[in-house]
C-alpha cells in the first residue's frame, strides 16, 4: 500500500495500482475508487422524499441540480445516527447514477494493487456490496461497490 502522494504512483495507476478515497462511518473504514468520486462537500440537510427507502436521506439541491443522498451506514446495515455538521457528502458518479452519501468523514486518498485485495466473506446479504478487504497499518479497509451499494433510480423514487 501507497499514498497516493508518493510520486511513483500516478492518477493513471502506472504501478499497477487504483486509487481510493477513503472515508470513516463509525469506527469502520471503508474505500471507493477515486475515479467514482466527483467532488467531497460538506454537509448540506436535505429535503426528505415520500416513499423513499430508510438509507435514501432525501435530496439536495447541488448547482442546480436535484441530487439524492444516500445515508451510508444505514444502506450497509450499520446502527442510524443523525446527521451532523460534521458529517460528509461524497458525490459519486457510476454508470450516469450521480448520488450523494453521506459519511461521517472522509480520511485519505490510498492506492492499492490487486495482489493487496483479499475477496470478502459471503456470510451476508449485504456482503455484496463490499468487494474487498485490504489491511493498512493494522486496520481493515474494506472496498466497496458503488454499482451495488448505489439504489436504482426506481428504488429511490419507490
Amino acid at each position: 500500500m501507497t499514498v497516493a502522494s508518493d510520486p511513483q504512483v500516478s492518477e493513471t495507476g502506472a504501478t499497477g495500482e487504483t486509487e481510493y478515497l477513503s472515508f470513516r462511518i463509525g469506527e469502520n473504514e471503508y474505500s471507493v475508487e477515486i475515479m467514482s468520486v466527483r467532488e467531497i462537500r460538506g454537509w448540506t440537510r436535505t429535503t426528505s422524499l415520500p416513499h423513499a427507502p430508510d438509507f435514501v436521506r432525501g435530496v439536495i439541491n447541488l448547482r442546480g441540480t436535484v441530487l439524492p443522498v444516500v445515508d451510508l451506514a444505514l444502506r450497509l446495515g450499520l446502527e442510524e445516527t443523525e446527521p451532523e455538521d460534521r458529517n460528509v457528502i461524497i458525490v459519486v458518479d457510476v454508470e450516469s447514477r450521480v448520488m450523494g452519501l453521506r459519511v461521517d468523514a472522509v480520511s485519505d486518498i490510498l492506492s492499492f494493487s490487486p495482489d493487496q485485495l483479499q475477496p470478502p466473506p459471503e456470510m451476508t446479504s449485504k456482503s455484496r456490496f463490499v468487494r474487498a478487504l485490504t489491511i493498512l497499518d493494522d486496520r481493515m479497509v474494506r472496498l466497496l461497490d458503488l454499482e451495488e451499494v448505489l439504489p436504482s433510480n426506481k428504488e429511490v423514487a419507490a
